[in-house]
């Protein structure tokens, strides 16, 4: 686990918020909330976060490393509520919360924090900068649940619902800023699905969520360098090596297979000279185009297998592939892509959606921001002398960016997660795939 250090761990601007605030403030409570983006959302990656940053509190050599570096960065430092922290021994904080991998609407608190012990009243609003990073982890659990319902609805009509787990795979570890979005995205990812490439997401899941199990997994699978390296002229070799290396009865092995002309590898090579291999050999092997128009491509794809190979038809009607399968991981960027590619294999040319997997990289990692669903944080509420006051915002050009106001906990289905340095609810990863 990383260890944080809260202490320098924030905002500039927070450092003199301390300073700010009405006189004889005693509490301050802030909410979290997406203000729009979606219809629903996934709330997932509070607990990690929790975790992460509020395990450790700063040792005495911490906080006057911090006095020394706000100060020199212009801002005055509150030593001695730091210092009162350290004396405690925990963050004087509660911090409740919906449950995570539930299903909620924008405009619906998601999490509230406020302090327990009123000489921190300035706490709360400290660590916003780190809390409201859960924005992530909701983001990306959400983008990927949205892939995962056009899937399953695919499924439903034309195949076989029990495999949606595997259906969508994270391809994004590459594609990242860092090893903590891949932790964390990664991880927000295996909420909704079981395939990925980016193992940092196991891990994260392991740690933070209280597993020993696998909770993702891969195959073997090709990539250019591998096949473009035996050369064109011995592009059969190389699908050969992967069939001679991988291809056991039930297994499944990926073999990028556009290096130079995919129609010509599906009809001449995997159809053709090593069609016998592939079928004796008992596996599935699955097909990658990674260029073209996807949607075209993949139709493309399917005919031309379905040419050598055949297939059935499922007792829904659809074709179900022999032997072969087609994963498609370039150019998925959200659901409306998966959808396009699944109507124009399912509706306009009669293939199961069985047939077909997806990929997901930096469309489904790394572009989303905060903005994707408008998190925010915001004080709602203020306790002067015993006495509590409803906070809010309302610009005049900006409805849109309007807060609100007063504690919410009778109705909003929050309950206590974290106070005063000990988890109240924990879950395990199996909890909060169930918890739909």
């Amino acid at each position: 686990m990383k260890r944080s250090n809260l202490v320098v761990e924030t905002d500039s601007y927070k450092v003199s918020h301390w300073l700010q605030f009405p006189e004889e403030t005693e509490e301050t409570y802030y909410y979290i909330e997406s203000r729009g983006g979606c219809d629903e959302l996934k709330f997932f990656g509070l607990q990690a976060i929790i975790k992460d940053l509020l395990s450790f509190v700063p040792c005495g050599f911490s906080i006057d490393y911090a006095e020394k570096f706000w100060n020199a960065h212009g801002l005055p430092f509150n030593k001695e509520g730091w210092l009162a922290i350290k004396n405690k021994g925990y963050y004087p904080l509660e911090i409740k919360a919906v449950k995570e991998g539930g299903i909620y609407k924008p405009g619906q608190p998601l999490v509230t924090i406020r302090n327990t012990d009123p000489r921190f009243f300035w706490l709360p609003g400290w660590i916003e900068t780190r809390l409201l990073q859960m924005w992530y982890p909701t983001t990306v659990c959400t983008k990927s649940w949205e892939m995962k319902k056009v899937i399953q609805r695919y499924l439903e009509e034309t195949g076989d619902p029990e495999g949606v787990m595997f259906k969508l795979h994270d391809f994004g570890y590459r594609g990242v800023s860092s090893q903590g979005s891949a932790e964390m995205g990664g991880m927000a990812h295996l909420v909704n699905f079981m395939g990925t490439d980016t193992v940092a997401g196991i891990f994260a899941a392991q740690e933070y969520y209280n597993t020993e199990e696998m909770v993702g997994y891969s195959i073997p699978a090709a990539e250019h360098s591998t096949m473009t390296s035996w050369g064109q002229e011995n592009e059969a070799k190389a699908y050969k090596n992967m069939l001679d290396k991988f291809a056991k009865p039930g297994s499944i092995v990926a073999v990028v297979s556009d290096s130079y002309d995919i129609y010509n590898a599906i009809s001449n090579i995997w159809g053709g000279e090593l069609r016998q291999q592939v079928i004796d050999s008992g596996a599935t092997v699955v097909i990658r185009p990674d260029s073209g128009i996807p949607s075209v491509m993949v139709r493309k794809c399917l005919e031309l297998l379905d040419e050598k190979f055949g297939s059935v038809l499922n007792d829904k009607g659809y074709k179900v592939l022999n032997n072969v399968r087609v994963i498609q991981g370039d150019g998925i960027g959200g659901p409306d892509d998966i959808d396009k590619i699944l109507s124009n294999a399912t509706y306009n040319a009669g293939f199961s959606a069985d047939n077909v997997a997806f990929g997901c990289g930096g469309g489904l990692l790394q572009q989303v921001n905060r903005d994707t669903y408008k998190f925010a944080m915001k004080c709602s509420a203020i306790k002067i002398k015993d006495e509590w006051y409803d906070v809010k915002k309302n610009p005049v050009d900006a409805p849109w960016k309007a807060s609100k106001a007063g504690r919410f906990e009778d109705d909003n289905n929050l309950e206590l997660v974290w106070k005063n340095g000990k988890f109240f609810k924990q879950y395990t990863f199996d909890e909060v795939r169930n918890n739909e």
